[in-house]
């Protein structure tokens, strides 16, 4: 049975990422979601916060497992026999940025392979610093993540003080 890993920090999860996820999940024996803590970024949500959001999503998923992890994703991908990276593929600059990964995890542990699938054409502009953005102006987020995520995004946002902002960085990739 083939064991993939789809890591990212999930903050939020958005129906890109769900679309990636289910489709990765109907080609591997086993997909594991993981939510990774990346301690050089600042997230609207906690660890946990972001595991039940996406833990979620993915309730009725029988092969999908969500967890949380940190440190390097191939050596979580060797400590717990995962044999397969999946990434998603939005725009051309995602590739760049995919491909400079996939050869750094290959360096790094020859014998785990990288899978990138393409978004689905309505998610290509999705990113998770542009659901932010866009939930931080007051806008309307419904048609970009689950329900349950956007009402979480409006409540955590209202209990942000006047003086922290949302502030994306296009520069990362989420």
């Amino acid at each position: 049975m083939i064991r993939a890993i789809f890591p990212g920090s999930f903050d939020p999860i958005h129906n890109g990422h769900i679309d990636i996820a289910t489709r990765a999940a109907k080609i591997v024996g086993e997909l594991i979601i993981g939510v990774y803590d990346q301690p050089l970024k600042d997230f609207i949500f906690s660890p946990a916060e972001r595991l039940a959001l996406v833990q979620e999503a993915f309730k009725n998923k029988p092969n999908i497992k969500v967890v949380g992890y940190s440190g390097l994703t191939v050596e979580y991908c060797k400590q717990n026999n995962i044999q397969v990276i999946v990434r998603g593929l939005r725009v051309f600059s995602d590739f760049e940025y995919e491909f400079r990964m996939a050869l750094a995890n290959h360096r790094l542990v020859p014998e785990i392979e990288v899978i990138a699938l393409i978004t689905s054409e309505e998610h290509t502009f999705l990113s998770s610093s542009t659901v932010r953005e866009i939930a931080s102006l007051g806008g309307d987020v419904s048609t970009m993540v689950p329900a349950y995520v956007a009402e979480a995004l409006h409540r955590r946002l209202g209990e942000l003080s006047p003086n922290k902002t949302v502030t994306p960085l296009m520069i990362k990739r989420d």
